[in-house]
């Protein structure tokens, strides 16, 4: 098992030697420096996980050393040695960074103490930075689209606010995506991220789970229960298909938007809640409105903020990186090594008119890459679903004569794409034209155009 290395910084080298020796005892490799000089020469080299700081060192202070440590990129866990006369160096150490401090005279044991303390929450410090990374990638709104762009910017833009955030669009384009996008680049990100189906629920069901209930609210509440806006306290929640929440709730919830308070079902102690709210709808809330389904009081507190998901229909363009992405968390998940999809696979996914949305892509990649015998994606791994959207194999040469100009550099392009796993860059190098020009045919075959002139034109010659 691999030791975690130490780093003494102490100016006395009978005190550092005594400490050094007790640290290798305990099963730590440590050394020794008596100066801040020659601590931090040591640490490219040596890596710390720890660094033990003297309080009485001549040459920098402990809050000093802690700031040169992290200009170095040294993570390592600080903890300052320090006599009661010297305390207030250790706590501006702490204002700095440093994890804890101990008295001197040292007692071995709780020295130790202290610094496992210190390592164990270096170590949680680093695993929620990683798991932080995973889910900013797991979170990435992904896609070049104007209209999703648009989308990305609102997010950057509202996260950090505690603005209100209505995300509009239809059934799986990636609602509660955006939702978890916005709490996870807020400052509530540290707290709860709660979502909540208001079409999955009858009326009384709802009010109890948003709100929760007393004691003996109706014939089943044997115990109170706390609801999802008091476990989403402090943090953010998710109001899905909030179009179908039910009149009385609407009231409930309108509430809780103005004043921060509710009562639970069948009580009369107010509760107080600071919760951040993002709402999601298939429909058009304005239309809910003006058709009496939803008080327009609540839709203008919803309404604070507004983005439109598009269809990923009307994106196609976007598939070639969806897929990427998709195929690289879920190969990582799946413990499989796949670099990307094989010829003749785009084609089949740009063929496809993909009612699902974003959540049907995604489950076909799942299925694809737990499908897969090789290190890419072929076009018999895809859902059957896919199969009949396949076009047939065809050449250029089959294509002539009877074909447009239109129909040949569609088959040329998206030909070219599947040999370049979906790399527009790639395909237009292969193909000696710009880029833009690549997005801009791939913008016209999402949208249905075909190519052929219009009407009036046939008989100009």
């Amino acid at each position: 098992m691999k030791r975690e290395r130490i780093l003494i910084v102490d100016p006395n080298p009978l005190d550092g030697a005594a400490l050094r020796a007790s640290l290798c005892e305990a099963g730590f490799d440590a050394v020794e420096a008596s100066s801040t000089d020659g601590a931090l020469a040591l640490v490219p080299s040596f890596q710390p996980a720890g660094v033990v700081v003297d309080g009485a060192l001549a040459d920098a202070e402990p809050a000093a050393v802690v700031n040169r440590l992290r200009e170095l990129r040294c993570d390592a866990a600080v903890v300052v040695a320090t006599t009661l006369e010297r305390i207030d160096p250790a706590v501006s150490a702490l204002r700095a960074g440093a994890d804890s401090y101990v008295l001197r005279p040292l007692d071995p044991s709780q020295m130790l103490l202290v610094l496992e303390r210190a390592l164990q929450n270096r170590a949680l410090r680093k695993d929620g930075a990683s798991l932080r990374e995973t889910i900013r990638r797991r979170l990435a709104i992904v896609g070049a689209a104007p209209e999703l762009q648009a989308v990305v910017e609102v997010v950057k833009r509202v996260a950090p606010t505690k603005a209100t955030v209505l995300v509009l669009g239809e059934f799986g384009v990636g609602k509660a995506h955006v939702a978890q996008a916005l709490h996870e680049a807020s400052p509530r990100r540290d707290r709860p991220f709660v979502r909540v189906n208001c079409a999955a629920l009858s009326e009384a069901l709802l009010e109890s789970e948003l709100f929760g209930h007393e004691r003996g609210a109706f014939p089943d509440a044997e115990a109170r229960r706390s609801g999802r806006f008091e476990e989403a306290n402090g943090g953010t929640i998710y109001l899905d298909e909030v179009g179908r929440m039910p009149p009385a709730v609407q009231v409930k919830l309108l509430r809780v938007l103005q004043q921060g308070e509710f009562e639970r079902l069948g009580g009369r102690e107010t509760v107080r809640v600071d919760v951040r709210v993002v709402a999601g709808s298939q429909r058009e809330l304005a239309e809910e409105v003006r058709a009496g389904r939803f008080r327009d009081d609540l839709y203008y507190r919803l309404n604070v903020v507004s983005v439109s998901l598009p269809p990923l229909r009307s994106r196609k363009a976007d598939i070639p990186a969806l897929v990427s992405h998709f195929i690289e968390l879920q190969a990582r998940a799946a413990g499989k090594e796949i670099s990307g999809v094989t010829p003749g696979t785009l084609s089949a996914l740009f063929a496809y008119d993909w009612p699902g949305n974003i959540r049907e892509l995604v489950n076909v990649v799942e299925r694809a890459v737990g499908s897969a015998q090789g290190h890419e994606i072929t076009a018999d791994d895809l859902a059957p679903v896919l199969h009949g959207a396949r076009p047939e194999e065809s050449t250029a040469s089959a294509l002539i004569p009877g074909a447009t100009l239109f129909e040949i550099e569609r088959e040329a392009i998206l030909r070219t794409l599947d040999q370049c796993g979906g790399s527009t860059a790639r395909a237009a190098e292969v193909l000696g034209v710009s880029i833009r020009k690549i997005q801009y045919r791939l913008k016209e075959y999402r949208s249905g155009a075909s190519g052929r002139r219009p009407r009036e034109l046939e008989s100009v010659k």
